[in-house]
């Protein structure tokens, strides 16, 4: 089989409590664009966020991403989920098979609110920033199982990611309740 063709869950992985990501196409395979598959759990957030330089796309493979792809009338910095812009754009639950295109300049963020693992297929031009931002913050999220926030915030400052509001993974948690074997709360 020749390396330019990746098949059904090939590739190589970086795996970390907050997301797994398989590289499918990549700078040392000639590719201008880096594509990646992208698992996202239950909780994970990744931060409203701008690239200067870089352009990005995210396709919904299986379940449901909230994204948001837009300037708002106002940044805030604790959190992107009730944004609107001058428009009245608002953040959109985008389904299999919703995708999103992100241009430079535009702030842009996804999270996962639902509880079952969604699947997206990941698109960052040019290559390779995002495969080696990738591999970093997998370094970072091996060191213990909280990240360390200054960590993360210098090394996406690295690779043209400009923070506007927080990454969060608050992954839900299962409770056993009276009377019942669990529940999630």
């Amino acid at each position: 089989m020749t390396d330019l063709i990746i098949p059904a869950g090939a590739g190589r992985k970086l795996v970390t409590p907050a997301q797994s990501v398989t590289f499918k196409a990549t700078q040392e395979m000639g590719s201008s664009v880096s594509i990646f598959e992208v698992i996202v759990p239950p909780g994970f957030d990744v931060g409203a966020h701008v690239h200067q330089r870089s352009q990005e796309f995210f396709y919904v493979l299986e379940g449901e991403l909230d994204l948001l792809c837009f300037e708002p009338a106002e940044r805030t910095t604790d959190t992107w989920h009730h944004w609107e812009s001058p428009k009245g754009d608002r953040v959109v639950r985008a389904a299999e098979g919703s995708c999103m295109f992100v241009p430079p300049g535009i702030p842009h963020a996804f999270r996962n609110a639902t509880d079952k693992p969604v699947k997206m297929l990941f698109q960052s031009y040019p290559s390779p920033e995002h495969e080696a931002y990738f591999e970093e913050i997998a370094e970072i999220w091996s060191r213990g199982t909280a990240v360390d926030p200054a960590a993360v915030e210098a090394m996406r400052r690295r690779y043209d990611v400009g923070q506007i509001t927080p990454l969060r993974f608050e992954p839900p948690s299962v409770v056993a309740m009276p009377g019942q074997e669990t529940s999630e709360r």
